[in-house]
C-alpha cells in the first residue's frame, strides 16, 4: 500500500487572522478543507495510507479526519511535542515504507501523484522534488553597474523566472541518516546537507496547476479556481 506523510503541523501564521480559529489545513476551499482535497486526491491515485504530521491544534485534525474510514483511507497520526519544521517530523514517523510521498499540507495541485511515485521507486532515488516555474517582477527599474559604479545596463520592471518546490516530494526512507532526533529540521536543510554530501537529488518539473495556500491573498485565490479545478481533479 503506497503512503504519504501530509505535514499539517504548522502554525499558519501568514494566514492569519484566519487560522486564528483553525489550522490551515482545515481551511475550507469550496464545501471541504484543503487537506480533505489532498487526502481524495491521493486516494484516487491509489494512495491509500496517509501518516498525518501534526502539532498545532491536533485535536481538531483527528476530530475531524478520524481513522480516515469516511475518505475509504487509513488514517494515522504522528503528533510533534515542539516545532519541527517541515523535515524532522519524519523521524518520529513509526514503520516508514521503503518510498513514501512527503507533502505540506496545504498545496493545491493538479500533480499525478501516481506516477510520481511510480518513477521516483522505479529509479530507486534518494529524494525527488516536484517543482513549478514562476515568473517574479520587480517593481523597479533596475541598474547593471560596473566597479567604478558607472551605469552599463539598465533594465525596467524586469521579469526573472524561477524554477521552485511546490512543497511536493518523494522520499526514501535512507533520508533519515540525514535528519537529526527531536530537533527542527527544514527542507532547505536537507537539501542543502544532501547537495554538499554529493547525493544526487531530482528535479521533476510539474507544467500543470500548483498554488500554496499560504497567505490570504493565496486562499482567495484557491477559492476563485475550486470550482474549475474541482473539474479537472475528478473531486
Amino acid at each position: 500500500m503506497s503512503t504519504a506523510v501530509l505535514l499539517a503541523g504548522g502554525l499558519g501564521s501568514r494566514l492569519r487572522p484566519y487560522t486564528v480559529a483553525l489550522p490551515k489545513p482545515l481551511m475550507p476551499v469550496g464545501e471541504m478543507p484543503i487537506l480533505e482535497v489532498i487526502v481524495r486526491q491521493l486516494a484516487l491515485h491509489g494512495i491509500r495510507e496517509h501518516i498525518l504530521a501534526v502539532n498545532h491544534q491536533a485535536e481538531l485534525m483527528r476530530a475531524y479526519f478520524g481513522n480516515g474510514d469516511r475518505l475509504g483511507v487509513e488514517i494515522r497520526y504522528s503528533l510533534e511535542t515542539q516545532p519541527l519544521g517541515t523535515m524532522g517530523p519524519l523521524r518520529l514517523v513509526s514503520s516508514l515504507p521503503e518510498h513514501f510521498i512527503v507533502m505540506n499540507g496545504d498545496v493545491l495541485c493538479d500533480l499525478d501523484f501516481a506516477g510520481f511515485l511510480d518513477r521516483h521507486i522505479k529509479a530507486d532515488r534518494l529524494f525527488t522534488i516536484a517543482a513549478s516555474e514562476r515568473e517574479q517582477l520587480i517593481d523597479f527599474g533596475v541598474l547593471q553597474c560596473n566597479d567604478k559604479s558607472r551605469l552599463v545596463g539598465f533594465s525596467e520592471k524586469p521579469r526573472s523566472k524561477y524554477l521552485v518546490s511546490t512543497g511536493i516530494y518523494c522520499a526514501s526512507r535512507r533520508i533519515l541518516h540525514w535528519i537529526p532526533n527531536e530537533q527542527p529540521f527544514g527542507f532547505d536543510q536537507l537539501m542543502l546537507k544532501l547537495v554538499a554530501a554529493g547525493e544526487t537529488v531530482n528535479v521533476e518539473r510539474h507544467e500543470g496547476y500548483w498554488l500554496d495556500i499560504g497567505r490570504p491573498d493565496d486562499y482567495a485565490c484557491a477559492v476563485e479556481d475550486w470550482p474549475r479545478l474541482r473539474k479537472s481533479l475528478g473531486l
